[in-house]
């Protein structure tokens, strides 16, 4: 598929920088400036942690909405690499979801949002099952219809990967919406070591603090060496695979995340793919490959960095009122 540009977004002109526009996304800034609409969302959240099948166990967060006399539906929202339900983007587009009248539910993946004790073996990218025994968990667990599902960024290409298993793990997803999904795997870690470094320090900074929690909590194991933490995202990606994994190489590893080429043309699930042809983290040029059914649709922006869509001075995303309309229409 062909990404065309969408020019319904048209940020104020200082905000026309791409790194601007991802390092907003996440920011504490927007998040101390935007306190006051996601005060219900974190106040009345109750903390959750689910059996995911196999003895794992993840975390999150429940809000009810009490807008309106029935809720939408249930909205499950899935954040980026190393990120968590506190993230930003996360609790911004789920206070608007649950001034929508939605339900919401923020899920932690394995080691993240501090649930590094919570299960022994190491996060990785091609942990899904474990997500898709989450949704079934919580699909259980909560009686409101239809049940939703929105990713960013990593968090994106886990929930365009739970769509694709959704019927036949029983899953009765009504809309699945990725923001600037991880699509080739391969494409982004060249992406990441060729963008500015501040993009390379600052995941290996948040991933590095994470393993030594990890090993904290786990402490008769030796998780990885010191001169493995020390390496690059590669060389540390190489040896979480080698560890960690069973796949052998880190191009298998890459390939088991993969939605990248033809791998969504069997999507029965109602899909929308949120991207911008400026990203600096997940190159638009994986767009262009994408075989997508009649049921998914893509939308790309000229402008928006890395799941940021800012505005104006206020700090709201144009990405939230994208997600709140098609949610809108699953309900």
């Amino acid at each position: 598929m062909t990404p065309t540009a969408d020019d319904t977004f048209h940020p104020a002109w200082w905000l026309h920088s791409r790194h601007l526009q991802s390092m907003l996304a996440s920011s504490a800034l927007r998040r101390v400036l935007r306190s006051r609409r996601t005060y219900r969302l974190v106040r009345d959240a109750q903390a959750v942690t689910l059996d995911c099948g196999a003895g794992v166990r993840l975390t999150g967060r429940y809000t009810a909405q009490t807008r309106l006399p029935a809720p939408r539906g249930l909205a499950v929202l899935f954040h980026g690499w190393e990120g968590s339900v506190r993230s930003t983007y996360v609790l911004q587009n789920g206070a608007r979801l649950l001034r929508e009248g939605w339900n919401v539910f923020r899920l932690n993946f394995r080691d993240h949002g501090g649930s590094q004790a919570l299960n022994p073996g190491i996060f990785h990218s091609c942990r899904i099952a474990e997500v898709v025994g989450a949704l079934q968990a919580l699909q259980r667990r909560y009686a409101a219809r239809p049940l939703a599902l929105v990713g960013f960024s990593l968090g994106g290409n886990f929930a365009l990967r739970v769509a694709l298993a959704a019927p036949a793990a029983g899953l009765h997803l009504a809309r699945t919406i990725a923001v600037c999904p991880v699509l080739d795997p391969h494409a982004g870690l060249f992406q990441l070591e060729h963008a500015p470094r501040m993009y390379h320090d600052y995941f290996m900074w948040k991933w590095r603090h994470s393993l030594r929690t990890k090993q904290r909590a786990f402490p008769a194991t030796e998780l990885f060496t010191r001169r493995e933490l020390a390496g690059n995202l590669r060389s540390l990606t190489a040896a979480l695979v080698r560890r960690h994994t069973d796949f052998g190489s880190l191009d298998n590893y890459l390939d088991g995340y993969s939605v990248a080429g033809n791998r969504l043309a069997k999507l029965a699930v109602p899909v929308s793919i949120l991207a911008s042809l400026d990203d600096p983290v997940c190159p638009a040029s994986d767009l262009a490959g994408l075989a997508l059914p009649a049921c998914a649709e893509l939308t790309v922006t000229r402008r928006g960095g890395h799941c940021g869509f800012i505005r104006d001075w206020h700090l709201g995303s144009w990405a939230e009122d994208y997600i709140a309309q098609r949610l809108r229409g699953a309900a």
